[in-house]
């Protein structure tokens, strides 16, 4: 069975009283998910989790720290492949969310700043609902 390893951000923003994370919507999908990508060759998950927000959203962030990991099986081409996404929860310090360069828009249809509230609702898979009620505990009990 192949292998990947991937690395993602749940980055957050307070507006408004409230916080926000930073959610894409992936090219030809209807769905709402967290920004994340293969580890590249000699890159470690924190640097690639910073590089694949920046390159999805179009803003920056911090890390604050790993949240978890995720992990699960699935079918590409006939091949089944174990895959482990590493998250950090990360805090937003500057760009404009959907300012996506250009040779990499293909991959996201939108960017949106979702309530943290209701990431665990509204994104669509488990693995990320847990990160993004993870992230919910930790910003409750003040640590961010």
């Amino acid at each position: 069975m192949r292998r990947e390893l991937s690395a993602g951000g749940v980055v957050l923003r307070r507006m408004r009283g409230r916080w926000f994370v930073a959610a894409i919507r992936p090219g030809g999908k209807d769905v709402w998910a967290l920004p994340k990508g293969l580890v590249g060759e000699g890159e470690e998950p924190a640097a690639t989790a910073l590089r694949e927000v920046a390159e999805e959203t179009g803003v920056r962030a911090r890390l604050a720290g790993k949240l978890g990991d995720v992990r699960y099986v699935y079918t590409w081409k006939g091949e089944r492949v174990f895959k482990i996404v590493s998250f950090f929860l990360m805090r937003y310090t500057g760009g404009r969310l959907g300012d996506i360069p250009l040779e990499l828009a293909f991959e996201i249809d939108e960017a949106r700043w979702l309530p943290l509230a209701d990431a665990p609702e509204l994104l669509a898979y488990r693995g990320e609902k847990d990160m993004a009620a993870l992230a919910l505990r930790t910003t409750e009990g003040g640590e961010l």
